[in-house]
């Protein structure tokens, strides 16, 4: 990793290829239920950003890896540092639907 890696935005494909490789993993989609039904990622699971802070009420288990996505990154980046703030101890932003190259289900 260099010194500027952090300033690249995140890979959604390279991160749904992580997601899909990783046991037990949650692939979390944090757009509105609206965006979610226009388009999401296979096996993704939708909960909105605004809904974050009632996440351990549906995933309990703060160890669990966690893949979260948005439609540009921006909300998922919220979304994973609410989630650390809240104990989440394994939880990646993979970035925004907008960049993924896959299948999406309508």
């Amino acid at each position: 990793m260099g010194f500027f890696d952090f300033l690249k935005p995140a890979d959604i494909n390279a991160g749904v290829e992580k997601f899909k490789s990783t046991g037990g993993a949650v692939l979390l989609d944090v757009r509105t239920p609206a965006e979610y039904k226009s388009g999401h990622i296979p096996g993704s699971r939708n909960f909105p950003l605004d809904s974050i802070e009632t996440l351990p009420r549906v995933i309990a288990d703060k160890n669990i890896p966690i893949f979260v996505h948005c439609f540009s990154g921006a909300r998922s980046g919220q979304a994973a540092s609410a989630m650390r703030r809240m104990g989440y101890t394994n939880v990646t932003n993979i970035g925004g639907i907008s960049g993924y190259r896959g299948k999406v289900v309508k």
